[in-house]
């Protein structure tokens, strides 16, 4: 590791000696997490609209749809957390409307997102698993660039490994609320600087989705329905999302238990999502050998 580096993936020979949170424009101070949130939305946004002009459907729509998905995604995302957070928010509510030291959950986002998209296909008289479809590309993009959000900031890590891609932190610089018993158990002492050695859960959950992206970019010209995308969307990301919440430290929890509530979301949403795919499959066998 690097003499006193703030971030480092120990076996692969990566550091990063100083950890950047912010930057500056004329004088104004802005958080890298939420430009890469940004670039993120962007990037969704352009992909889905690549694959609209595929599908003969108008780019200009899904622009329309993004400018209050956007907005709505983010307050739903702001709002979960804080629901599950309440117990130090009650305290400094000044703190709600406070986004520089993250606090986004993917599951408040993805499920305002989706009532948001209800919506705006029943005003536009449009088929929700139509748009659905092709706007799970765009979500699935903004996913996988937005992870790097909590790289920035230090975040949604797991519990302590030496695997391959074991990434050591500087303690200094993590929230203490994310550093659990088991880290502090294994802390480890360089040159009087204390560290944590931890899963990168943030770039597991990047790399699991960059890969179910590009199979759903493969699989998209072979779908059999319309919202065949929507299901695998579901089915692949909660099945992922409830392995890698598995290892996170930080994991909103229910109220009153140890148990996390988006692994709890991700095995429903997969389970869900398995059952109509399965049963779709089943129910085009049978027309099959009927005919």
């Amino acid at each position: 590791m690097a003499d006193g580096a703030d971030l480092s993936f120990v076996h692969l020979g990566i550091s990063v000696q100083h950890i950047v949170k912010t930057f500056s424009i004329g004088g104004i101070s802005f958080a890298y997490y939420g430009l890469i949130i940004g670039i993120g939305m962007i990037a969704g946004l352009l992909v889905a609209q690549s694959d609209a002009r595929r599908r003969g459907q108008d780019p200009e729509m899904y622009l329309d749809f993004a400018i209050y998905g956007i907005i709505f995604a983010i307050l739903g995302a702001r709002i979960y957390y804080v629901i599950f957070q309440w117990g130090y928010y009650k305290e400094h509510l000044a703190e709600i409307i406070n986004l520089r030291n993250g606090g986004l959950a993917i599951y408040g986002g993805v499920i305002a997102g989706i009532v948001t998209l209800v919506i705006f296909a029943r005003k536009r008289k449009q088929s929700f698993f139509s748009l659905g479809d092709t706007a799970c590309l765009g979500l699935l993009t903004g996913q996988i660039i937005g992870r790097w959000g909590n790289f920035v900031n230090c975040e949604a890590f797991g519990g302590y490994t030496d695997s391959l891609f074991a990434m050591r932190i500087r303690r200094a610089i993590v929230n203490e609320n994310m550093i659990s018993p088991e880290l502090l158990d294994h802390l480890i002492t360089e040159n009087g600087i204390e560290y944590i050695q931890v899963h990168p859960t943030f770039l597991y959950e990047s790399l699991w989705n960059l890969a179910l992206l590009l199979f759903l970019l493969w699989y998209r010209k072979r779908k059999r329905f319309t919202g065949e995308i929507v299901w695998l969307y579901l089915a692949g990301y909660g099945i992922g999302r409830a392995w890698i919440e598995g290892l996170r430290t930080d994991s909103l929890l229910i109220p009153g238990t140890s148990v996390a509530v988006s692994q709890v979301l991700s095995l429903a949403a997969a389970a869900v999502a398995l059952c109509i795919l399965v049963g779709h499959n089943s129910k085009k066998t049978g027309e099959s050998e009927e005919n």
